[in-house]
């Protein structure tokens, strides 16, 4: 759990395995993100009453046969669910996001609430923001491209994107995984890579 720096309610950002950890953390709001056909966590049962918003898409960023991409109606729930938690937040408001890693889809859109949560502050510091909160972040960049647009950003938090990558692109993505652009490459994703060398 983190405090954030620009928004008055609490941020958490993880993956499935790290759910377990926050049962106690007094989480009010989850933003649940899931591939398509995965059972809802057993993990939630512990969390007492909390707000839920349940999206189930594939971490990809273009159209692949048999995937489910994040679309349009995805992006736009998840800012409707931001709308109300800044209209309702108070002193006690925790937001938890979370997908399968807690890397990519879950801080696309921890990034995309920020930035219209405020609209005034900077897509650099948006973006820091959530490295701040989640330093493993990679975020998906289709959702990014959506959200921007949603939100009439005029492409800053698209542009932003380009240093978070450079600064991770040398972390290892997983046990056994080369780099993240190979990796990356060969799980249709290689425009993240394109677009961070710019």
């Amino acid at each position: 759990m983190t405090r954030s720096t620009l928004v008055p309610f609490r941020i958490t950002v993880c993956g499935i395995e790290e759910l377990h950890g926050h049962c106690e953390a007094g989480v009010s709001h989850v933003l649940s993100i899931l591939d398509p056909g995965r059972d809802l966590p057993p993990a939630f049962g512990s969390y007492g009453e909390h707000v839920r918003l349940d999206l189930r898409f594939d971490d990809i960023i273009e159209e692949m046969p048999e995937k489910a991409a994040p679309q349009l109606q995805h992006v736009e729930s998840v800012l409707a669910f931001g709308r109300e938690l800044a209209a309702e937040a108070d002193a006690g408001a925790h937001l938890l996001v979370h997908c399968h890693m807690g890397v990519s889809r879950s801080t696309a859109c921890m990034a995309l609430i920020l930035a219209q949560t405020c609209p005034e502050r900077p897509a650099a510091e948006i973006l820091a923001e959530v490295v701040r909160i989640r330093p493993i972040a990679w975020p998906n960049l289709r959702i990014l491209e959506i959200g921007d647009r949603l939100l009439g950003r005029g492409g800053d938090l698209v542009e932003a994107l380009r240093p978070v990558y450079r600064a991770s692109v040398d972390r290892p993505m997983r046990p056994g995984e080369p780099d993240w652009p190979t990796a990356l490459e060969r799980w249709g994703r290689g425009r993240e890579i394109r677009h961070m060398r710019g």
